[in-house]
């Protein structure tokens, strides 16, 4: 299987140039302009620009036991849609991905029915120390801990169990920041007032600015003292990003940190209008924040842009505060969203594709993906950056049937997804042939 792109824009390793592409079976073979090769597929991409797939590290496609909201299937189908080739999924599911055999039940449900490369994360609990130290770090993409409860009630709360995880794991532990004391404080303040339905713009007050620095101070702290490698997903105040570096590269660092979409997109001005629909754990919060997360992507004290995709039924989020869980859904439109953010001069193309195609592949050592280079996976995306279009509840992909981005209008679309040289995904139409692979990691 051959296919040559021809005249794209390829945006790459903190450059712009206008290229040829040529992919053999699952492997780029040549980059370079004016290539010719006979029998094979030729795409002529004359003003597109060219990005490696995008690899998202934090997503919550939910299968298995709580397919009613979504399906890996259905979401790595939207996830290609919007250019995320790879993704690493979330242990919170039902049951909780806590032992090597449901890990290995879950890869077994994605060989089969996914469109995008994928990997999974371990989850850990205040008792499953001696599973965490089975699992092999070059075959999982690392451990999750949830320091603030969150969809699943993973809650890891025990301090010594703490310290036990993270002087004896090798894995990279990803960690979800809030303090939970904190949070149930604030949330008993306001159920006293209003019992069950608390004025959704109390979300970011009650889980507060307090409760995620509280939380990530200690979990950096602990990861100082250990020496164990910390990733801090989802950011969400200003006041966070003091806690990371930006004098190392990103190779060297062992403490590193996420932002996600609706982060950077939203504020708490949001909530009047957008309601328990962009209601996520950590909130949404305000616009000083934003630009705070800014801020810090753009200076590399925050090293990765995800989406935490986290979809609900529509009739689950449209209850009230206290009933409609915390979470949505994003990765068909994050993409797109950072490409408008481009058009407004926010960030370069070439940032963005650093925070949302290298960096990852560089803090996970996922090996030969990220990059356009000759001898890496052909996970590529093709994209126009004058092709308006508006989200409807019509075109989401996702099963859920929504989007936080409804109604918004976009500049620019996503016309080709290939992974492993596979063309996936074609101007709206998808291949149902699937070449995807199970991610390994270079540890």
């Amino acid at each position: 299987m051959r296919t040559l792109i021809k005249n794209a824009i390829a945006v790459n390793e903190f450059r712009k140039f206008e290229t040829d592409v040529l992919i053999e079976d699952e492997i780029i073979v040549k980059i370079d302009k004016d290539i010719s090769a006979e029998n094979c597929t030729v795409i002529d991409a004359k003003g597109k620009y060219l990005f490696p797939g995008a690899i998202d590290d934090q997503v919550h496609f939910r299968e298995p036991g709580l397919t009613h909201k979504a399906t890996i299937e259905t979401e790595s189908r939207a996830a290609i849609a919007g250019g995320i080739t790879s993704f690493i999924e979330m242990p919170n599911t039902n049951p909780q991905t806590t032992t090597i055999e449901k890990l290995e039940k879950k890869f077994g449900i994605a060989s089969k029915t996914s469109y995008a490369n994928y990997s999974f994360m371990f989850g850990g609990t205040n008792d499953n120390l001696e599973e965490i130290l089975r699992v092999d770090p070059k075959s999982c993409a690392g451990l999750k801990l949830f320091l603030g409860s969150s969809t699943g009630n993973m809650l890891v709360d025990d301090e010594k169990v703490l310290e036990n995880i993270f002087s004896n794991t090798g894995l990279i532990i990803s960690a979800h920041c809030e303090d939970e004391a904190t949070i149930r404080n604030n949330l008993e303040k306001y159920k006293a007032i209003y019992g069950d339905d608390i004025p959704i713009k109390y979300h970011p007050v009650i889980r507060s600015e307090e409760a995620c620095y509280l939380s990530s101070s200690r979990a950096v702290a602990l990861a100082e003292k250990t020496g164990a490698r910390l990733h801090v997903f989802h950011l969400s105040t200003a006041k966070e990003t003091g806690l990371f570096r930006n004098d190392i590269p990103l190779k060297d660092k062992k403490i590193t940190a996420e932002v996600c979409i609706h982060h950077l997109w939203f504020c708490d001005d949001d909530y009047e209008s957008k309601g328990t629909f962009i209601k996520w754990n950590p909130a949404v919060k305000t616009p000083a924040d934003r630009k705070g997360l800014w801020q810090a992507l753009l200076d590399d004290r925050i090293d990765v842009i995800a989406t935490d995709h986290a979809p609900h039924a529509l009739k689950e989020k449209q209850n009230n505060y206290a009933n409609a869980p915390s979470g949505g859904p994003l990765v068909q439109h994050a993409m797109t969203a950072m490409l408008e953010a481009c058009h407004k001069g926010r960030i370069s193309l070439e940032k963005m594709v650093e925070k949302m195609c290298h960096n990852p592949a560089v803090l996970f050592q996922i090996k030969k993906r990220g990059f356009l280079r000759e001898g890496y996976f052909a996970d590529l995306v093709l994209t126009d950056l004058n092709s308006p279009n508006t989200v409807t509840r019509e075109n989401v992909l996702y099963k859920c049937g929504w989007s936080p981005f409804e109604g918004t209008s976009f500049q620019s679309g996503i016309t080709h997804t290939f992974v492993n040289g596979n063309l996936a995904y074609n101007n709206g139409t998808f291949h149902e042939l699937r070449r995807v692979k199970r991610l390994e990691f270079d540890r």
